[in-house]
């Protein structure tokens, strides 16, 4: 027998939201992935380090999908549900994770590391991650892009078209070059989600804040109410997110340059 709307919310509204592992859904949503493979690369530039810097890490999910880790490994993270999750997930491993309130500066020396890593980090201090990589060094991350999930947000938000620009791959690249860096590598991807039900909607927003600010199942119990019903009606809510690769390096430092 079908759960009703009300058992719906209820499993969405108490499902543990901490961390980054979204295995929760399994069942219950889709959403296709990037044709990098983003952890997989990530497990190649970490054999590779003599020390790396994984910026906000969240629970350190995909950051410990890597086999094995440089002598000096750092994960940084400010949520503190997430800073327990990661600790006990990578300390094992031998990466120190280290509380960090995402705002700059970075609390390490500069040219500390020669792989700084992130993946959808919420915010980015080009200068910083310039600052703290060697020369030669390398940042690989997966960022968020532009108008992700706005099927969905604006389902609940309405029309955002101040919003749809932010994150843009080609603005962030620019950034990166201000900062000092060289952009060797950008791609960009749009990915399809499919939901099948409105108890893995309360999930998401619950989790990832920033797409409804301020949401709550009481609050928007009747726009939760439409969605349910065109589920019901018309099969899955389809929805995109979009995501970037983007690869930069630190410039080697010629010996002219050091004269």
């Amino acid at each position: 027998m079908a759960a009703t709307f009300e058992e719906l919310l209820e499993a969405g509204e108490s499902a543990d939201v901490t961390g980054w592992d979204f295995s929760w859904l399994q069942g219950r949503a889709t959403e296709e992935r990037p044709p990098w493979g983003y952890a997989g690369q990530l497990a190649r530039q970490l054999r590779d380090a003599s020390a790396s810097l994984d910026i906000q890490t969240g629970g350190g999910e995909v950051l410990a999908q890597a086999e094995t880790f440089p002598p000096t490994a750092v994960a940084t993270e400010s949520w503190p549900p997430n800073l327990a999750r990661a600790s006990a997930r990578l300390h094992p491993r031998g990466v120190v994770v280290v509380a960090d309130p995402d705002e700059p500066p970075l609390p390490f020396a500069d040219a500390a590391f020669d792989l700084v890593t992130s993946r959808h980090p919420a915010s980015l201090w080009w200068e910083e991650i310039a600052r703290v990589l060697k020369p030669g060094g390398t940042y690989l991350a997966q960022h968020v892009g532009p108008a992700s999930a706005f099927e969905l947000i604006e389902f609940f938000l309405g029309p955002q078209p101040g919003a749809r620009h932010v994150r843009d791959p080609e603005a962030e690249a620019d950034d990166a070059r201000a900062a000092g860096l060289e952009v060797v590598d950008l791609r960009r991807a749009r990915l399809r989600i499919e939901i099948h039900d409105v108890a893995a909607v309360v999930y998401l927003l619950r989790k990832v804040i920033w797409w409804v600010p301020g949401f709550t199942v009481a609050h928007h119990r009747c726009r939760l109410k439409d969605l349910h019903d065109h589920i019901q009606t018309h099969g899955p809510f389809i929805t995109h997110s979009t995501r970037h690769l983007i690869e930069a390096r630190q410039p080697t430092i010629t010996g002219e340059n050091q004269s």
